[in-house]
């Protein structure tokens, strides 16, 4: 059977802001479509959205195909489906990519539906390759990286017999890198044509609050975990964080036992980091920790279990207690600074 080879990454923009999991999908839809020899394909919809689809080029696409209209300056997920499901029905592209936003996890799924497609959510690595499945050769296949099973495995998932392959990814899983070369600008404007259905739900108000803390862009993290024992203990992070200039972060069961504030969680099911420096102290290292920080530039681990898995995706690692190695950590770097 044969596919197309195009891989589109469905563009989320609220009142006229492009999300950066979008234009981190780009960047690693660019790489999908070299090892496929295919091509990348920007979705933008929305209203006065010229300018997003523009920078689109920047991170990989070759081309964007843009619905705009006033009427969709806001998502609702009535017409937005509607116009994607008609478009994956016209054109049948292999792979398309959405953020694991609240607006792509409401989206996929619906478009997924529709046109009976295969979805995989929340990945944490995408690759194309050759696989034999049941006897049956399939060329230049999606897999689909995630961790299952409560995170105890990171399970590869494939789905053969479809022509559509799609996937949400997390923001921060995929690297955003400009390209030294911004592709040619080349925009297929496609005509919106309202649909009463798309009235069934309107927007009357929206309040939306902005997230106070940006872990991602900090360039040095130190996180904490349960195993730092009680809350007084962990004020210990707070302190090395504040003398080094960083960001405080912890582990889902430091968050569970109150330890730090639900949206300094770093993890599967928290945010996505790759920082210049992580300092991971108390933390074991489980599967659904390390798939939120194991691309940062340089891990130090602290614990006091010489086997935990923290050490084993550490660049550095103490086997210490943390009352006892961080306060040598910040007088040490004090005397440097002398």
């Amino acid at each position: 059977m044969n596919f197309s080879n195009e891989v589109w990454v469905f563009i989320e923009q609220r009142d006229g802001k492009p999300a950066d999991v979008s234009f981190e999908l780009l960047c690693k839809a660019h790489k999908l479509a070299e090892t496929m020899e295919g091509s990348v394909k920007a979705v933008v919809i929305g209203d006065n959205a010229e300018e997003i689809a523009k920078a689109a080029f920047c991170y990989g696409a070759n081309e964007a195909m843009l619905i705009d209209h006033p009427s969709l300056r806001h998502f609702r997920t009535i017409p937005y489906s509607r116009i994607l499901t008609k478009l994956i029905e016209e054109f049948t592209p292999r792979i398309v990519l959405f953020g694991a936003t609240v607006i792509g996890r409401d989206l996929a799924p619906r478009v997924a539906s529709h046109t009976k497609s295969a979805l995989t959510a929340d990945c944490t690595d995408l690759q194309i390759s050759d696989v034999t499945y049941l006897k049956e050769k399939f060329p230049r296949l999606l897999l689909q990286i995630r961790p299952a099973f409560g995170g105890n495995i990171i399970a590869t998932i494939i789905t053969p017999d479809v022509p559509v392959q799609m996937a949400t990814v997390r923001e921060g899983v995929m690297e955003l890198s400009l390209l030294s070369q911004p592709n040619p600008v080349k925009i297929t404007k496609i005509d919106f044509h309202p649909d009463p259905a798309d009235e069934l739900v309107r927007i009357i108000e929206q309040h939306r609050e902005e997230n106070k803390v940006n872990l991602k862009a900090s360039p040095i993290i130190v996180a904490g975990g349960y195993g730092l024992g009680t809350k007084e203990n962990f004020r210990l992070i707070e302190e090395l964080a504040h003398t080094i200039g960083a960001e405080v972060a912890g582990s889902r069961a430091a968050v569970d036992a109150g330890f730090v504030a639900p949206d300094r969680q770093v993890g599967q099911t928290g945010v996505t980091v790759r920082p210049k420096l992580y300092i991971a102290v108390g933390i074991s290292g489980a599967i659904q920790h390390r798939a939120g920080m194991q691309e940062s530039q340089k891990i130090i681990a602290i614990n006091t279990d010489p086997e935990a898995p923290i050490f084993d995706i550490s660049h550095y690692g103490i086997v210490g207690d943390a009352s006892e190695v961080i306060p040598a950590f910040i007088e040490a770097y004090k005397n440097k600074l002398k």
